[in-house]
């Protein structure tokens, strides 16, 4: 993936966000919101439009929009340069994503592969499912770059989760055909012709790809019974705390029928009122960035001196 930092501070933003209520669309056409509610309202009108440029320009404030589309182009100078290899490779699968009988040929590679596994794995699948999800609960408690509100809520989410994967009809034909013919039609809308168009791709282009992935994403949980856009709408606000431009804000929602609940907190700026996780993130993911940048330049030098 192309920019680390901001992929892993987009997590929490989605987080945050997949949990919100849905009201107040006029606040999606701002800066922030009018109130902690307002903003986490109108971040989820864009989220669930799949207007991920908007989503950033909405949940931060003008200058840190400004830095995160420059970062976005300050990272591509830092890539090594494309393998022949690479290339090759990445061709190959968006030939077979992509091409006019993609289709077809997918699904009939893959309908004796599933049949086979369905016959190997149907009685260990819960068992691996459920080990999976502890393994998953131990890596999110062990992440050093989520807050514990984020880790709890995170775990909440993989203990409704880890019960839907163990039932989920992975193995149905039908269900996979559907999958694919979803899988194939989201890249041809991606488009993605070579390693070296995605590689220069800039922020603006990049939103976009995002969005389009994403409601092929939506399309692909829903065949399998987890539908994002019942979680959304299940959503309520409760207001917590507002004082001295920091506030608290309760979210309840529904996710696969079952109760979840969590804390947002926001901050307000000139006025308006952001996620304060979401501005650590990528307040943190440019500082980062500055830092690598700094390394790569004193590295030759250092290199020149040592050679001197």
């Amino acid at each position: 993936m192309r920019f680390r930092p901001l992929h892993r501070a987009l997590l929490p933003l989605l987080a945050v966000l997949a949990l919100a209520a849905c009201h107040h669309k006029d606040e999606a056409a701002q800066v922030g919101g009018s109130t902690p509610e307002a903003a986490l309202q109108g971040s989820i009108d864009l989220l669930k439009a799949g207007d991920f440029n908007g989503l950033w320009k909405h949940a931060l404030p003008p200058a840190d929009y400004a830095m995160v589309r420059a970062d976005w182009s300050r990272h591509a100078a830092g890539q090594p340069p494309i393998t022949p290899a690479e290339r090759a490779r990445f061709n190959e699968k968006m030939q077979a994503l992509t091409g006019p009988d993609a289709p077809a040929r997918l699904y009939a590679r893959l309908q004796p592969k599933l049949a086979a596994m369905e016959r190997q794995y149907s009685d260990q699948l819960p068992v691996l499912v459920s080990i999976g999800g502890a393994l998953a609960k131990r890596g999110v408690a062990g992440n050093k770059d989520l807050t514990q509100t984020q880790k709890d809520q995170l775990g909440r989410i993989l203990d409704v989760l880890t019960p839907w994967a163990r039932q989920a009809p992975w193995f149905d034909q039908g269900r996979a055909k559907q999958a694919i013919g979803v899988i194939v039609a989201t890249a041809r809308k991606l488009d993605l012709r070579s390693p070296d168009q995605l590689r220069a791709m800039d922020f603006d282009a990049a939103m976009k790809e995002y969005s389009l992935g994403f409601a092929g994403a939506r399309q692909l949980l829903a065949l399998y019974g987890l539908s994002v856009d019942d979680a959304l709408n299940s959503a309520r606000l409760t207001p917590v705390e507002n004082t001295h431009g920091h506030a608290i804000v309760r979210i309840d929602y529904t996710l696969l029928g079952k109760p979840l609940s969590t804390e947002s907190k926001l901050v307000e700026q000139d006025g308006r009122w952001y996620s304060e996780d979401l501005l650590d993130d990528v307040r943190a993911a440019h500082r980062q960035l500055g830092l690598r940048a700094t390394g790569a330049s004193a590295a030759p030098a250092d290199a020149a001196v040592a050679k001197d």
